[in-house]
């Protein structure tokens, strides 16, 4: 079984057979190729009767229409103008997938009575479509009866339009993101048994495949940098850790890169200071951060970006072995600071010190953006609906606000200042790894800004958005993707070449 469905592009004809959903914007009206569907006009009573008016994300079917060979007409309301920006065209096509389960091939006409879908709209259609379709069901031996039958992946959607040749090129791009958006799934849904780190490292050099380069440090590299925040993470498990380096040489030769840095703890048990069985299945997605990195850098070299983009995810597993660190332990991160493990619970800003520090003093980055499922402080403060938006510039948290009203992907900027900083100061070492419960979220990120120097940097709390995230038009999944199309969208707008 794929992960999703097909997705085609073809010049408008009424179709004769099969099923059709029309787009529809409010007032019910009806373009000359949708009305050329419904010959016996079974539409008009429908309406009335469902007291349908096109309103945004309304549905009207109606099966077997009279004076026509279609199975069935789908109808989908795209409200007003006003009402469809980019998010909304996604969402369309999450409806279209929702609501045409079960059909072999469905066709979409997308010439609104009101307004002329151009070739992006119509590629965000065929994008909501796909994310909409994603199911993971790998280890199910019996696929639930609803899947079996009505699953949207067996479905190839053709999406009609004047200009299908401009759409389809927009579509390409739009699906190597959608793809990235679904490996980032996949790899947050994996359970940890089957998705350690080298594993995870392996998924990483998959990539190579679309050009990037890849390179693999295993623990006798990390040594010999001096990663010991990092290290001391990992040294309770049996499974070695693994930072993947992936590469995108896709803008000018001597052009700095922009950098994404994902926290990659494949599962987390809290080590020595455990966490309560309640819930901690849910640990498995402890790596979705580096998951969106991984995510983006396939978006990035499956739309061949006009960029040079560095992705770096430290992989490691938080086990409370008798190897393991303990409180109260001082670690030398790459940076050569000190570091008293006060919570050994807090360990993904101690794989990412190290990584950051790694980051900048190798390729000297335009910008840095960490992703890491850092803090359950951040669900609190902000639910499920925005990512924690942490960073020392401007310009960059500007950008990436922007880019998530444009995709949906939201961040809200939370401060960082030098009140904060002091709950992370400890007599023993540098600073200590916690700053209690209090601006949990913000005591994290003052953490991390001690390793960033200088460079524009922006830390991304995805602890409430990576996983278990309500659903939506886009995603039925417990992993939701969450940071791939927010960074390409940020890398398109401000950084290609």
């Amino acid at each position: 079984m794929t992960d999703r469905a097909s997705v085609s592009f073809e010049k408008i004809a009424a179709p004769k057979k099969g099923s059709v959903v029309l787009l529809v914007p409010e007032g019910g009206a009806l373009s000359k190729a949708q009305k050329a569907c419904d010959p016996a006009g079974a539409l008009k009573r429908a309406f009335a009767a469902a007291d349908f008016k096109g309103k945004f994300g309304s549905v009207c079917e109606v099966l077997a229409p009279e004076g026509s060979d279609l199975d069935r007409i789908i109808v989908v309301g795209v409200g007003s103008k006003e009402d469809r920006n980019e998010e909304a065209w996604l969402k369309i096509g999450g409806h279209i997938a929702a609501n045409a389960k079960g059909a072999k091939n469905v066709s979409v006409i997308a010439d609104i009575d009101d307004v002329d879908a151009g070739s992006e709209e119509l590629a965000a259609i065929g994008m909501g479509i796909i994310l909409r379709s994603y199911v993971f069901d790998k280890y199910k031996t019996k696929k639930d009866d609803d899947n079996g039958k009505s699953d949207a992946r067996k479905t190839a959607f053709t999406i009609l339009s004047d200009d299908a040749d401009a759409a389809a090129k927009a579509f390409k791009r739009a699906e190597g993101i959608a793809d990235g958006v679904i490996l980032a799934r996949n790899l947050v849904n994996e359970p940890a048994n089957v998705l350690g780190p080298v594993e995870f490292a392996q998924k990483a050099e998959e990539l190579e495949k679309l050009g990037v380069e890849v390179e693999i440090l295993t623990e006798k590299e990390m040594k010999k940098l001096g990663m010991g925040a990092l290290l001391g993470v990992a040294q309770g498990s049996v499974r070695p850790p693994r930072i993947a380096i992936m590469k995108w040489n896709g803008g000018k030769k001597k052009e700095k890169p922009v950098a994404f840095v994902g926290k990659g703890v494949v599962f987390d048990t809290g080590g020595i200071s455990i966490k309560p069985a309640g819930g901690m299945e849910d640990m498995k997605g402890d790596m979705g951060g580096a998951a969106a990195v991984v995510g983006v850098m396939h978006a990035l070299a499956a739309r061949k970006a006009h960029a040079n983009a560095i992705g770096i995810i430290g992989l490691v597993e938080n086990m409370p072995d008798g190897n393991a660190q303990r409180p109260g332990d001082i670690v030398t991160s790459m940076s050569g600071q000190t570091i008293e493990v006060i919570n050994t619970d807090a360990e993904g800003r101690l794989v990412l010190a190290d990584l950051l520090w790694y980051c900048n003093d190798r390729f000297e980055p335009k910008f840095m953006i960490n992703l890491a499922t850092l803090t359950g402080a951040v669900i609190i403060a902000l639910g499920n609906d925005h990512a924690g938006l942490f960073s020392n510039n401007d310009e960059l948290a500007e950008r990436l606000s922007a880019s998530g009203e444009v995709t949906g992907e939201k961040v809200w900027r939370l401060p960082l200042g030098k009140a904060y900083d002091k709950l992370i100061d400890t007599k023993n070492a540098d600073m200590k790894n916690t700053g209690g419960r209090a601006a949990g979220s913000i005591t994290a990120a003052q953490f991390l800004q001690r390793f960033v120097k200088d460079t524009p940097w922006a830390h991304l709390d995805v602890a409430g958005t990576a996983m278990g995230s309500p659903k939506s038009e886009i995603n039925e999944s417990w992993a939701s993707g969450f940071g791939v199309r927010l960074l390409d969208r940020l890398v398109a707008d401000h950084y290609e070449s």
